[in-house]
């Protein structure tokens, strides 16, 4: 028997695969696609243009501008979908592929079967479908080593893609590859068993997967070839735009749009602390008045409940008692893993899957060599194999006991669009323990596979039962109510634990109440004593801005992309510079703001969420075969170009300015236009050269404590410092100028001048030079005057030993990403990476006696609170008084 051939996307794949396939099979790697659309053209064929270059056709000769020749033609030729090219994209092999494809070549002449073993998706279909086009039709490749450059570089030899050279040099023809013996192999796991069945059942490769990845891919370049340059001569050069990941970006910033328009609504609750006679004394909350729920929006409203009943008898008007079970969540979908990894890893979508990758390719496990950990990572299905559902089953008594294991096992209904040919993400053998291959693998990597293991093997074990509580109390005619709810049989939560699964628990189980809180034994009609009773004042909170877990769980919900692309529109807005990252939430740039305004309003269908999910399930009904994939694109473009033509003529113009309806404060004459620069965007004048007026319109990053930005006031006139920028980047220029021509550095990134140095009375342990305090980006540190020669560096600390390592200090820190924020840490980083966001102060604990502690923000205001794991000591903190500051001169009133 000849050997075969078998061909998977990576190295690390082939590595792992190789190994389970014998000696009769040879594994080679494509290294990813190995074709795709040309680089500088659009490489589509589009109604009245030539084929795959984007550009129209030649009009027909006449007279410019006759009223005959307008008529002959139109703006958009209509499009017949009976031209089979329309649409057909130009494909073309990846440059620096082709000693890749040459090699596979030879050994797919020389093989008596070849196997394309790609991943079980549309991508992987694609690339099989790729490679074996390439594969059954022959080629001419010269074998050549690469030039090197006149500056030293080495030169890549030329791709297929490229033309063949004009010289005389031999040509060693490869021929074509039978493409009866090209066959096409899935499966959801690398494991032997999995491996043998999908060669046992080899195929074909199945056009309506690919058609689908085709149609995704020709929507795709169509927006970013035709969009993108709309915004390089509206807003600047090298922006780009993207079918899904500017729907993605106006999901952020109509959250940021909501964030800044809410109006906080004053509201208070009130909690009531009563006694049963016998322990503990518990707390019950105002639900209704006169049996109707009821609110209470002032301090006034909330002293008259006080005053009626304070006095009145608290009496228990019912009890009422259930058993409760929480049913254990199914194994992980990839948008759920994704959610999970964030909440409980703070993990990014993208660094989840790129870890993911490695589980699923494979890890060396010392003697055992390369082994895959996990099932394929792309799905949105829940479905476990029977193989699977046993193993784990044989698991769970023996490791946990048989009152853990439920009769049958536990299914669980997948999303209508799921496909269940695939398989949930979890361990290729559950017996493989996460500790059994901890000391195989990376920190990160361990923490995922426990993670998938945990959540694979709770899904198969009993819920969990809490004995729940609710006690109704009436207060003359108010009712309190009091939840509690206490443990009964642990069930899942054996292996998913609490607290860390309270992150990514469902939405129904989010809303239990009292739990973990015990209530005393009442009966009804019970009389109660109050032992205290306290009004809360609270304020309606806006929507918090998403981050990782929430964008992809919103991305799901609205239909937005596939599992397999959400990691990447993330991180696509991110490096964009769309959006930023500040403490995991996303807030989008000045720059993303613009752009995405500009296009929803130019591109209403196209950049529709609602139109964006529905395409979606189109690609859908393609991999199905129930839809030509010609048909919607078609669908597509029609909708896109009456945008696009639009869009050219109407959308507004950063370049040229757009009006703002503001007079010129310098010339009174001319109207503020809103700009764009390298530098940013910027307020001028209208009237310019003639009025040089300019007002920079960079965010300025809070830095004072209160999150309120700190105003900076001129030493000279008393006015006002703003942001200025010149040659060297942004400072600081008195208001008053050409009055006044006072300027400051200022600390990047802020609008915050830079202070002097100031030489301290003390000698430079190293080399005995003057010590100087100085003000750097992240903050106060002392340094000495010998700098560059001696490079001797104290930062500020706060006098507090830090808790984890016990040896460093604590010291006030910046966030050197985001918007700047402060912090705490120690100055033994990266030795110790302890960290904190609230501001430690040198108090001990009264309670638990910790050494410090801290000051933080809450919905009840500013409160001192110990940071110690188990202790509960919480206090108001005390109010400081504003400092009064004195000007040499009335300040500008600050802008609104």
């Amino acid at each position: 028997m000849g050997r075969s051939l078998v061909i998977v996307e990576s190295p690390a794949k082939a590595k792992t695969i190789n190994k389970y396939l014998g000696k009769n099979f040879t594994v080679k790697a494509s290294v990813g696609h190995v074709m795709d659309l040309p680089k500088k053209t659009i490489g589509i064929r589009l109604p009245g243009e030539e084929e795959g270059n984007g550009k129209k056709k030649k009009k027909a000769k006449g007279k410019k501008g006759s009223k005959k020749s307008k008529e002959k033609e139109p703006k958009r030729p209509l499009i017949r979908l009976s031209d089979e090219k329309i649409f057909e994209p130009t494909l073309q092999i990846i440059a620096g592929k082709g000693k890749v494809i040459n090699d596979l070549r030879k050994a797919a002449n020389s093989a008596d079967a070849v196997y394309l073993a790609g991943d079980p998706d549309r991508e992987g279909e694609a690339i099989s479908a790729h490679l074996a086009m390439v594969l059954s039709k022959p080629s001419k490749f010269v074998e050549q080593e690469p030039s090197v450059s006149r500056w030293g570089k080495k030169k890549e030899a030329k791709s297929e893609a490229a033309e063949e050279p004009a010289d005389d040099k031999p040509k060693k023809e490869i021929a074509a590859t039978d493409p009866k013996k090209i066959f096409r192999v899935t499966f959801n796991e690398i494991t032997p068993k999995a491996i043998r069945a999908a060669f046992e059942h080899p195929r074909q490769v199945d056009t309506d997967l690919v058609d689908a990845q085709q149609a995704r891919r020709v929507l795709d370049r169509i927006v970013g070839y035709k969009v993108s340059p709309l915004l390089w001569n509206k807003v600047r050069r090298g922006l780009s735009a993207g079918r899904v990941q500017t729907v993605a970006l106006r999901l952020i910033v109509e959250r940021e749009l909501e964030i800044r328009a809410f109006v906080p609504v004053e509201y208070w609750t009130i909690h009531a602390a009563l006694a049963a006679g016998e322990p503990p004394v518990f707390e019950a909350k105002l639900t209704k008045y006169k049996g109707e729920e009821i609110e209470i929006h002032t301090r006034e409203e909330a002293d008259k409940v006080l005053a009626a009943v304070e006095k009145a008898k608290w009496q228990v008007a019912s009890v009422a008692q259930k058993e409760k079970r929480r049913n254990p969540p199914p194994p992980f979908t990839t948008s759920k893993l994704q959610q999970a990894a964030y909440n409980r890893l703070r993990y990014t979508a993208k660094r989840t899957m790129s870890i993911a990758q490695r589980l699923y390719e494979g890890v060396e496990l010392g003697e055992e060599g390369s082994v895959a950990l996990i099932t394929y990572m792309r799905t949105d299905s829940v479905h476990v194999s029977s193989d699977a559902l046993g193993e784990v089953r044989d698991l769970i008594p023996k490791r946990f006991g048989a009152n853990y294991l439920p009769e049958k096992p536990n299914f669980y209904k997948s999303k209508k669009d799921a496909q269940e040919a695939h398989e949930a993400v979890r361990p290729t053998d559950v017996t493989r323990a996460p500790e059994d291959v901890r000391r195989y693998l990376e920190e990160d990597a361990f923490k995922l596979y426990q993670l998938i293991w945990q959540r694979f093997v709770a899904s198969q074990m009993l819920p969990a039962i809490f004995d729940q509580t609710g006690i109704d109390i009436n207060a003359g005619d108010y009712t309190f109510r009091a939840n509690g709810s206490v443990q009964k049989f642990d069930g899942y939560l054996r292996m998913y634990q609490m607290p860390a699964a309270i992150a990514d628990r469902e939405e129904d189980e989010k809303d239990d109440e009292g739990e973990g809180r015990n209530l005393p034994r009442v009966s009804e009609g019970q009389t109660l004593q109050l032992d205290r009773i306290r009004p809360d004042q609270h304020f309606t909170e806006p929507p918090p801005r998403y981050n990782d877990a929430t964008l992809v769980k919103e991305l799901e919900e609205k239909g937005i992309g596939r599992p397999s692309t959400y990691a990447s529109i993330i991180s696509t807005i991110v490096e964009r510079e769309y959006v930023t990252k500040d403490q995991g939430r996303f807030s989008p740039t000045m720059l993303g703001e613009r752009v995405s305004t500009l296009l929803v309003k130019s591109f209403e269908d196209i950049f529709d969420v609602s139109f964006t999910a529905r395409l979606e399930e189109e690609l859908d009904e393609i991999e199905e075969g129930k839809l030509p994939w010609r048909e919607a694109v078609k669908e597509f473009w029609e909708k896109f170009v009456v945008d696009l033509d639009r869009a050219d003529d109407e959308m507004l113009s950063y370049k040229a300015g757009i009006p703002t309806g503001k007079k010129c404060e310098k010339c009174v004459q001319g109207e503020l236009l809103e700009r764009i620069s390298r530098h940013g965007f910027f307020l001028g004048c209208s009237r310019y050269p003639e009025c040089d007026f300019i007002e920079d319109l960079s965010p300025v990053v809070p830095t004072e404590e209160n999150g309120q930005p700190k105003i900076e006031y001129c030493d000279n006139c008393g006015k006002e410092m703003v942001i200025k920028r010149g040659r060297f980047g942004t400072f600081l220029a008195c208001k008053g100028y050409p009055e006044c021509k006072t300027t400051r550095r200022i600390i990047e990134g802020t609008r915050v001048a830079l202070q002097p140095d100031e030489l301290l009375d003390e000698k430079c342990p190293e080399c005995s030079s003057q010590l100087v305090r100085k003000h750097g980006r992240y903050g106060e540190f002392t340094g000495c005057t010998a700098y560059p020669k001696c490079k001797f560096i104290r930062a500020k600390t706060l006098g507090i030993n830090c808790p984890k390592c016990g040896t460093g200090e604590l010291l006030e820190r910046m966030a050197k990403k985001g918007r700047r924020r402060v912090f705490y840490g120690c100055n033994r980083y990266p030795e110790c990476d302890f960290t904190t966001p609230y501001k430690p102060i040198a108090e001990p604990c009264p309670k638990c006696g910790a050494a410090f502690v801290v000051e933080k923000r809450s919905k009840t205001g500013t409160v001192r609170a110990c940071l110690k794991e188990g202790c509960d000591w919480e206090i108001p903190a005390p109010e400081v008084p504003a400092p009064v500051t004195v000007h040499a001169a009335e300040p500008a009133p600050a802008p609104v």
